[in-house]
């Protein structure tokens, strides 16, 4: 006779926690500290509140020359803003990734059930066969 199904234990364990996200991985203060700035640094306003100030001194790099614009635009330009704009897109990044993460987990949830069914199936079938080859033996 065979043995009746039993899920792994990790099966339990995994559907009390659910699918593991980002907004999750903030511990500690220093963990919401770093979150707090990264949300307010990692926004498009304050990219463009960054270009505003970089532009402010856009004028003297040009007067400064060749050397001083170039300057100007890896130094002030591209590191204020590029930055904001580098968050925003991680921001982004992450939150998809957390409905991948979320997808794959109700996915993976959903073969659980079915793989429990056809084990149970798989179970009648057993059982069934069992009964008929029982009954062709008693048969002769």
């Amino acid at each position: 006779m065979p043995e009746s199904h039993i899920p792994h234990p990790w099966i339990a364990e995994r559907s009390k926690s659910g699918p593991h996200l980002t907004k999750q991985e903030h511990l500690g203060i220093n963990g919401r500290l770093a979150l707090l700035i990264t949300g307010a640094v990692g926004t498009m306003w304050c990219a463009y509140v960054f270009a505003v100030i970089a532009l402010i001194s856009l004028p003297s790099a040009i007067r400064g020359g060749t050397a001083t614009l170039i300057s100007w635009i890896a130094q002030t330009f591209l590191q204020l803003v590029l930055l904001s704009i580098i968050m925003v897109g991680q921001k982004v990044a992450a939150r998809a990734s957390d409905k991948q993460a979320e997808q794959t987990y109700k996915d993976a949830e959903a073969l659980l059930k079915i793989q429990d069914e056809v084990h149970r199936l798989i179970k009648i079938n057993n059982d069934l066969t069992r009964e008929i080859h029982q009954s062709v033996v008693k048969k002769k």
